[in-house]
């Protein structure tokens, strides 16, 4: 094993994880730095504020485990204050369009923020180095400042169809944020400008003196609950004191011989193993990377899996998950019967829109002693929401849950909505050997999938895993980049499928991903991001 490695979509995270390793640290350690420096520099996709989904391998001290810090509903919602709201649902299931957006941008899109807490967790349980220290690096890129880079501009400036905010009203979303990421006029800064955050560097700063109970229950907590008061927010007192992440034993399945584990729900784990238990029915190599039938064949497992989910999958906490049933070896046969005789899954929606904005980032590290870490972590959707003087971004989680009562995602105070994060680690016997991740909305689960397939059925390395053309079903269309041929497009159509072409290259999750093999590590970014992999 080399001395490790560190994957993540954006350059300065990388580097200052890589240095953590350097300098001695373990994979717990980068994580949480790279992590960190995340929360600072793609603020629109991850924050301080967010929540998320750890992944730890740590053979080091002889331990498997996720860490979950999913938002929370608010102590104060009810599962009717939003139903008579309701628009329709994202044509992708994943969030409710209601009038006034009120779920969406806004002090009330606000749920618990989850995501400092839990580093701090992982570090204190399984870390070698400090929050402080860890700090820095995040700190010194919010005081000096830090470049914008494409990717951000894209996020910025991707229209969004029938309804949606467009995203440019996250910039807008309260005086504090449009303060800092746009220009006095209100028009948006330009790629290679350079964002400071000094309100920002001095929230991280204290947090760095006083540790995370500066921002859960002291001085840093009555600003932003003074904030949510004067605002019309649903975060009190009791929900940020509440806040922490859960300890949970990993879902396992098997696939080609080799050992695949995963996040449990409400996470997207639960997804990726089901479809590829419905996938070992097929001879995926046989019928060829991309081809029409073997994109029929992984899209129905998709759609399968996607209605399972929408019935089945929420909190364990509110909800009786059949995870048995679900990852079962004989449903999942049953399931591939069906695709082999042609029969072709509905997806139901209440209405039609277009997918849920994919505002998450994801990482992956590895250390010398061979502990591995993937960690997924959002905003969900970025409310737009800032406390003036605090500068960090407020998660948008409440905009997931389902409005109607009786629902599996419907709203009850402290429950956790679904999410699609998948951190997943593929064994062979005991040893990991791919370990994979992405941010992307419900596109995150497909994205993940895909990268496994492409590793074990196609022998791909790290970066051809997460860099090869990918596709998504999780409706009734078959969506599709622009490097899937048009004829085996074509040939989809003719068996009547509806596709639709997106214009950019690189879609559906944003796939990182580090390849163990020999005791030699290489690293994937996905393309489609600013990030890289580095060696440390």
């Amino acid at each position: 094993m080399t001395n490790g490695m560190v994957v993540a979509p954006q350059p300065e995270p990388v580097e200052a994880g890589i240095e953590v390793l350097r300098s001695g640290g373990n994979a717990v350690d980068a994580a949480v730095a790279t992590a960190l420096v995340q929360t600072v520099v793609d603020p629109f996709m991850c924050g301080i504020a967010g929540f998320g989904s750890m992944h730890l391998y740590l053979p080091s001290v002889g331990k498997h485990l996720c860490l979950d810090f999913h938002a929370r509903a608010p102590g104060a919602v009810t599962d009717t204050m939003w139903a008579d709201l309701l628009e329709r649902e994202a044509e992708d299931g994943f969030g409710f369009i209601l009038k006034g957006r009120v779920n969406e941008i806004g002090y009330q899109a606000i749920a618990t923020p989850e995501t400092l807490a839990a580093l701090d967790t992982a570090l204190s349980m399984f870390g070698t180095r400090s929050l402080a220290e860890l700090l820095e690096p995040a700190i010194a890129y919010a005081r000096d400042g830090y470049m914008i880079r494409p990717h951000m501009v894209r996020f910025w400036t991707q229209e969004e169809p029938a309804g949606r905010v467009q995203h440019i009203e996250y910039l807008r979303g309260s005086p504090a944020t449009a303060k800092t990421y746009l220009k006095p006029d209100g028009s948006m800064k330009a790629m290679g400008e350079t964002i400071t955050n000094p309100d920002m560097a001095e929230t991280l700063s204290r947090i760095a003196q006083g540790g995370t109970a500066e921002f859960y229950k002291g001085a840093i907590a009555d600003q932003i609950t003074a904030d949510m008061a004067a605002n019309g927010g649903l975060i009190s007192a009791a929900d940020l004191a509440a806040c922490g992440p859960e300890e949970t034993a990993p879902l396992w399945t098997e696939y080609r011989g080799l050992r695949v584990s995963s996040c449990p729900p409400p996470g997207g784990g639960i997804m990726v193993l089901q479809m590829l238990n419905i996938l070992e029915n097929f001879d995926l190599a046989a019928m060829g990377h991309n081809s029409p039938e073997y994109i029929r064949t992984v899209a129905e497992a998709m759609k399968i899996s996607t209605v399972d989910k929408d019935i089945n999958v929420g909190d364990p906490r509110f909800v009786d998950v059949p995870v048995a049933k679900l990852l079962d070896k004989a449903y999942a046969k049953d399931c591939a019967e069906r695709i082999k005789a042609g029969e072709v899954t509905h997806v139901p929606r209440v209405g039609h829109d277009k997918e849920e904005s994919k505002d998450t980032t994801h990482l992956c590290t590895i250390d010398g002693a061979g502990n591995c870490v993937s960690l997924t972590h959002s905003l969900g959707m970025p409310s737009g929401v800032t406390t003036d003087g605090l500068g960090f971004i407020y998660n948008g989680c409440m905009g997931v849950f389902d409005p109607r009562p009786g629902q599996v995602g419907s709203l009850a105070p402290g429950k956790a909505r679904f999410t699609s994060m998948a951190p997943s680690i593929v064994f062979d016997g005991d040893t990991p050997r791919f370990v994979v991740g992405a941010p992307g909305g419900t596109y995150i689960a497909m994205g993940v999938l895909q990268a496994i397939l492409n590793h074990v059925d196609f022998g791909m390395d790290a970066q051809q895993a997460v860099a090869a053309p990918r596709f998504s079903a999780t409706s009734d269309i078959i969506e599709i980049v622009n490097r899937i041929p048009r004829a085996v497009e074509a040939t989809l159509n003719d068996q009547g499928y509806r596709t639709r072409r997106y214009p950019i290259n690189y879609h559906f999750a944003g796939v990182h991903a580090i390849r163990i093999q020999d005791g030699n590590l290489d690293g994937g970014a996905d393309p489609g991001r600013d990030g890289m992999a580095l060696s440390a």
